[in-house]
């Protein structure tokens, strides 16, 4: 964990343009294909897998921070941009999971989580996929109910007001167990009447992520593009590294909406 903390050092002393060009997963595939090899539009699209309008939008933005530039038909990565990312992060660990994770990346608003955490967001290489199916619909939802059984100590960012997660949770409360949660402004009156946490606080905007971090497990869950919450689909780890990372985002999650 000392070399993660290095690492996030050095990226709270890097520009924003940086923390820009790691802040987006459109941009860090593009970047991390043509990291390997100048590319033209055509092969960024085979490479990539993503549609071409993504990558116009990203190579735009990308350009217009000159972190990419074009020569005959094909776009370069910069060698100044090249050398930051190296020191940055983990890279090769970092393509890893956009190559395992993408579709859940991308498709949902990843944008939501602060730059101190997609520093470290190659960790999530150490999550597993939990996914729904039509047989058990509600998979999801009983696999964080259940992951609540028996934890000491519980952080959580709730985007939605769901009665059996809150039935658990008050349930700990009895047992004197720690529980912290951030949830939206416009439902913080919902949770002070249902609900026994004493330390709420609230985070701007509905459609974030939903996060459950305990002693023993870390919980990832994202909202899609069209604003409903994926029920079908969670990231989630027992590695030590990963549940510091969750205590990690939720930290800088409450700092960001202060």
């Amino acid at each position: 964990m000392y070399k993660n903390k290095m690492y996030l050092k050095e990226y709270n002393l890097i520009s924003e343009d940086v923390k820009f060009a790691t802040n987006s997963v459109v941009r860090l595939k593009i970047m991390a294909t043509l990291y390997k090899d100048p590319q033209n539009m055509k092969d960024l699209n085979k490479s990539t897998g993503l549609i071409y309008s993504s990558i116009s939008s990203g190579m735009h933005d990308l350009e217009l921070k000159d972190y990419v530039y074009r020569e005959n038909n094909k776009y370069h990565l910069s060698n100044r941009v090249k050398l930051q990312i190296k020191e940055i992060l983990e890279f090769d660990e970092m393509m890893t999971v956009l190559d395992e994770f993408f579709n859940i990346l991308d498709n949902h608003l990843v944008e939501m989580i602060p730059n101190e955490s997609v520093a470290e967001l190659y960790l999530l290489g150490k999550a597993s996929l939990i996914e729904a199916d039509d047989v058990d619909a509600f998979r999801i939802y009983q696999f964080i109910e259940n992951s609540l059984f028996g934890a000491e100590d519980v952080k959580c960012i709730l985007p939605f007001y769901y009665e059996n997660f809150n039935r658990k949770l008050n349930g700990l409360i009895r047992k004197k167990k720690k529980v912290e949660a951030m949830v939206p402004k416009n439902l913080l009156t919902t949770f002070e009447l249902k609900s026994r946490i004493k330390k709420l606080s609230t985070f701007k905007g509905n459609h974030n992520f939903l996060l459950v971090v305990t002693d023993k497990v870390m919980i990832l869950g994202f909202f899609k593009e069209d604003g409903y919450f994926d029920k079908n689909r969670l990231l989630t780890s027992k590695n030590p590294e990963v549940i510091n990372w969750g205590n990690d985002l939720f930290e800088n999650f409450k700092r960001k909406n202060k």
